[in-house]
């Protein structure tokens, strides 16, 4: 009764303490992860080169598109989950975790198979150079052989966070951080294995979180665990989840798209070091979504919750919190863009060439972040109680409405800064469209009484 309790009390306690329950484990668990790529960057700018950061950052699109599929199965799944939790319906909740199990299973292979037979024709198309292809491939194949894993540990730690056991997810997420931190310099100085050192140390870290995950799912005390007859996809529960999950994976497919982009900008108009700066100014900037991010998934499961019980004032409640706390964090983000851009960028790199081009990028990419916490927050909150076409028109708004148009005609005028100074103007536009179905959406709540 106290594993069901854990799921049950997300009805009854009161908004505030449960976010500050939820949202606390989750920030602590995504900072330690962008802290975990942050320091991948590190260790690999200081103990190979600047050119190695550019190659590191040619792997972003990479990146994001795996994440795609992982977002798309684990956040459809975990959202999913919460609601038919809210529902009391617990034998498909149940169904639900065995089919991101398979689900996971055949994404991540097929991905793996298919990027490794096209690997180098890939990496040149996302913006990689003869000077840059040896590290991107190098670090590449090791990710993307070790992709499944990587599919299964963020899935279940979502599944985890969703079964109302977001502690268990931040120690996963933590114990991945500590064991890469631990394995970086091992592997990357006392092995003398470079870049591909880093990507070994990544996918050691999350076979071990991986292990710890299953140990606790296959519990049987757990209200939702590990057994028999789960793992048949079935037709309808794979529809939903690919449903919910569609917003966080085409945002992630459009991120790998701008990238593209913004990398192949980059290196016509100012060169490798300028890709370079501009993975460093990725992964500063990554802290904050990041922690951001946290906020929202200590509100995902309330609001999905709430939302099934059908509980509105307490969905509402949760997503004026969640603002709060988002908008805090983005201020915050830009008056350390703005104030001391040079110091944090120094931390990746010695190299005064790629440090004056990555602060002068950080500060015109954080300065106007004290409005977008809100619109994350809300493009999240949609995608939490299932409105799956509200979060992906909102997850879509900036990407390709307004940065990618900004990002081809900008630098024809202004050179490599027109491809800086299209991030902030599209954040602009992007929060004036999430403030207006914010609005609409609080009116709704305001006409249902719980």
């Amino acid at each position: 009764m106290a594993k069901k309790r854990n799921a049950t009390e997300l009805g009854t306690q009161p908004i505030g303490k449960l976010l500050t329950q939820y949202a606390i484990p989750a920030i602590i668990a995504m900072t330690a992860s962008s802290l975990y790529n942050m320091v991948d960057s590190i260790f690999i700018g200081q103990g190979v080169g600047p050119l190695a950061i550019s190659g590191l950052a040619i792997t972003f699109p990479f990146m994001n598109l795996g994440a795609a599929f992982g977002a798309m199965v684990g956040v459809g799944a975990s959202t999913l989950i919460s609601v038919k939790l809210g529902q009391r319906d617990y034998s498909t909740a149940q169904i639900v975790l065995g089919n991101v199990i398979t689900l996971n299973v055949i994404i991540g292979i097929a991905f793996s198979i298919i990027t490794l037979l096209f690997l180098d024709p890939i990496l040149y198309f996302f913006g990689a150079s003869a000077d840059t292809i040896g590290y991107a491939r190098d670090y590449m194949e090791i990710i993307l052989l070790g992709n499944i894993i990587t599919h299964m540990y963020l899935g279940l730690n979502a599944v985890l966070r969703a079964a109302g056991h977001p502690q268990k997810a931040m120690y996963a997420t933590i114990n991945t951080v500590i064991i890469n931190t631990v394995l970086d310099p091992i592997f990357i100085y006392g092995f003398d294995w470079g870049i591909r050192g880093a990507a070994i140390a990544t996918i050691i870290a999350q076979i071990i979180s991986l292990i710890w995950q299953l140990k606790i799912l296959t519990d049987k005390n757990e209200l939702l665990h590990l057994r028999r007859g789960i793992y048949h996809l079935q037709g309808k529960i794979v529809k939903n989840i690919i449903a919910i999950g569609l917003s966080p994976f085409c945002m992630n497919v459009a991120s790998c798209f701008i990238v593209i982009f913004i990398n192949k900008g980059l290196k016509e108009y100012d060169g490798d070091l300028a890709i370079g700066a501009y993975g460093i100014v990725n992964r500063l900037v990554f802290i904050c979504v990041m922690i951001v991010m946290g906020i929202t998934q200590g509100m995902q499961p309330i609001a999905g919750y709430n939302y099934g019980a059908q509980q509105y004032h307490r969905v509402n409640h949760v997503l004026k919190l969640a603002i709060w706390g988002a908008t805090a964090v983005t201020t915050i983000t830009f008056l350390v863009g703005e104030l001391i851009p040079e110091i944090v960028v120094s931390l990746f790199t010695n190299d005064d060439g790629l440090i004056s081009r990555a602060a002068e990028g950080f500060r015109i990419v954080v300065l106007l972040f004290p409005i977008v916490g809100f619109q994350m927050v809300t493009s999240n909150f949609f995608q939490s109680i299932g409105m799956a076409n509200k979060a992906i028109f909102l997850s879509l708004t900036r990407q390709l409405l307004f940065l990618l148009p900004c990002l081809f005609i900008l630098p024809t005028f202004m050179g490599a800064a027109g491809i800086w100074w299209s991030m902030p103007i599209s954040d602009l536009a992007s929060s004036m469209v999430a403030a207006v179905l914010l609005y609409k959406q609080f009116q709704i709540f305001k006409n249902h009484k719980a």
